[in-house]
């Protein structure tokens, strides 16, 4: 199944226009920090729009790992597929797909080491039918990372009105609050906050899952 998308026409502008290197690229560097993957780790990036997390991952998984992109948007996947073939990096997968109701056809049935999702849960309704297919593909003890926003707290609670513009502007609920449906699902839950609060990281690792029951 595939959604319209609200970045039919912004695609080509999203990275000016998103406030990613003064705000936003903050949250990604922290995930990055607390997922420290190793190499040959494949990663599912869900929403990953124009592949902003393509170059941090490849940092750690290097040319024998792999990237699995999904977005709704095939216009934020162009750009997404622009991006890894100017870097050469010819282990990214991009694929248009609901996150919200993924199947076996628009991943595969292998499991993947982490999954991740920056500042897209908040786009998505129902937001925990994506969590829950991030944790349903990662293997026993993979790690699964959300970056996602509120409003600022203490004295950064000032800049309110403009992380709600933000929010709104790109069609993100500040409300959602998608990283606190984790705890109970995972297990070694990792938190930082950055930006005066308004940016909320957690990773978590994926538990034991008992086998099937044989019929």
């Amino acid at each position: 199944m595939r959604r319209p998308t609200k970045y039919t026409m912004s695609a080509r502008l999203y990275d000016v226009i998103s406030f990613e290197w003064p705000v936003y690229r903050a949250g990604r560097e922290a995930a990055f920090e607390l997922l420290n993957l190793p190499a040959g780790s494949h990663v599912l990036d869900l929403g990953c729009g124009t592949g902003l997390n393509f170059a941090g991952l490849q940092r750690m998984i290097g040319p024998t790992g792999s990237i699995t992109g999904v977005d709704a948007s095939s216009q934020m996947l162009e750009q997404a597929r622009r991006r890894a073939d100017r870097a050469g990096w010819d282990n990214v997968t991009l694929g248009a797909a609901d996150a919200t109701a993924l199947t076996s056809a628009d991943l595969g049935e292998a499991e993947f080491d982490a999954a991740l999702s920056t500042y897209a849960l908040s786009l998505m309704t129902p937001w925990q039918a994506a969590l829950d297919s991030m944790i349903a593909h990662t293997r026993e003890g993979g790690a699964v990372a959300v970056v996602d926003m509120q409003r600022p707290v203490g004295r950064a609670a000032v800049w309110t009105p403009l992380a709600k513009l933000a929010c709104r502007l790109g069609g993100s609920d500040i409300e959602a609050h998608p990283w606190t449906a984790m705890t109970p699902l995972l297990r070694d839950l990792s938190t930082r906050a950055v930006r005066g609060g308004h940016i909320q990281v957690r990773v978590g690792t994926v538990g034991f899952r008992p086998a099937a029951p044989i019929s």
